[in-house]
């Protein structure tokens, strides 16, 4: 995926109507707006791009309630919301039989008029009825919940429904985007976070909110908390210095070496300022890199163990497992795939 392009504040317009299901709304509307400020909050690290603006649309501002009881308070009308960025349409609870042709006649326009003035247009689960009662899929690939499959086609002949899939991007620019069933939402979330912010920031949002297999624990998504700060300047050099050759043999001796601190105060007092044994200290700088080259590069799993410090591969692979619960090339699996998001259908969204 390239670069994204897009360096001013992204607004999402999170459409809500009566039908409306809350859980992918106020998901959608969290991760969106946690995105970028979440990763310093809780890692300690630099902040990402805080690029969405994330907005509740109805046909009013005045508070209502869903099918199942549950509060929703627009934060603008349609009339008010004249150009979003993005939109958004999530799950409606809507019955198998329902016929929602002729429905939703104001979200419906509003939605047109979006998608005419250069809107990316999203649908999540049975969203993708609305979108197609609006006009915008016709002629278009499209996916949706496997269980609305059939009434799609029933009202909606000229969607070119790809009910498989999971996510499927289509039209011009590849500005109109529906996901599947309602877990799907992350998915979604995923893709507009790699579309705006880049694939770092998708992997980033990923580890946050434990997006993608959670099978084997939260341990693959853990990343390396920010040391503590501190003025130890004999700490501090040390830490200078290991920055740029963690890959060295004997590196906490090397460390004690330009600390000029004896072995046994070295130990005490990096520990006591960092929060980090020095042995540990470094074997985190190695993983930390060797997941960044697992992440970004085709580079082979042997040749990374020996770029990061390791000269047995076999030793590389059980440390790895050991900090993060599952081999180098599951993990390259699981957070390439994070990177080829925006690679949809074959080709790239842009």
């Amino acid at each position: 995926m390239p670069a994204p392009v897009t360096p001013h504040r992204v607004s999402v317009c999170l459409v809500a109507v009566p039908e409306m299901a809350t859980g992918v709304l106020n998901g959608l509307y969290e991760v969106l707006g946690f995105v970028g400020s979440g990763w310093e909050m809780l890692t300690g690290w630099p902040p990402g791009p805080r690029r969405f603006a994330p907005r509740i649309v109805a046909g009013s501002r005045e508070p209502f309630r869903n099918a199942a009881g549950l509060p929703i308070a627009p934060d603008l009308s349609f009339a008010e919301a004249r150009r979003a960025d993005v939109v958004i349409v999530g799950d409606l609870a809507i019955g198998r039989d329902e016929d929602t042709r002729g429905r939703w006649p104001a979200a419906a326009d509003w939605l047109r008029r979006q998608y005419d003035q250069g809107a990316l247009v999203c649908s999540v689960c049975t969203g993708s009825l609305m979108l197609a009662e609006a006009g915008l899929l016709d002629g278009h690939d499209a996916t949706c919940h496997w269980a609305a499959a059939g009434q799609m086609r029933r009202h909606y002949p000229l969607v070119q429904l790809r009910p498989e899939r999971v996510l499927v991007t289509a039209g011009a620019g590849h500005r109109l985007v529906t996901a599947g069933g309602m877990a799907s939402w992350t998915d979604l979330a995923l893709y507009l976070v790699a579309r705006y912010c880049g694939e770092e920031e998708a992997r980033r949002a990923s580890k946050l909110f434990l997006f993608g297999d959670r099978s084997d624990g939260q341990a693959p998504f853990a990343a390396r908390v920010r040391p503590r700060q501190h003025d130890d300047a004999s700490v501090a050099a040390a830490q200078v210095w290991i920055a740029d050759h963690y890959a060295q043999a004997n590196p906490v001796a090397g460390m004690t070496e330009v600390s000029g601190l004896a072995p046994r105060t070295f130990k005490r007092r990096f520990e006591t300022v960092t929060g980090y044994a020095p042995l540990e200290y470094v074997l985190s700088l190695r993983i930390e890199e060797a997941k960044q080259m697992l992440e970004t590069t085709d580079i082979a799993i042997d040749a990374i163990a020996g770029e990061v410090g390791y000269a047995e591969p076999a030793a590389f692979r059980r440390i790895f497992k050991r900090t993060t619960g599952i081999t180098p090339l599951v993990y390259r699996q699981r957070f390439r795939h994070v990177a080829t998001l925006g690679e949809v259908n074959g080709g790239l969204a842009r």
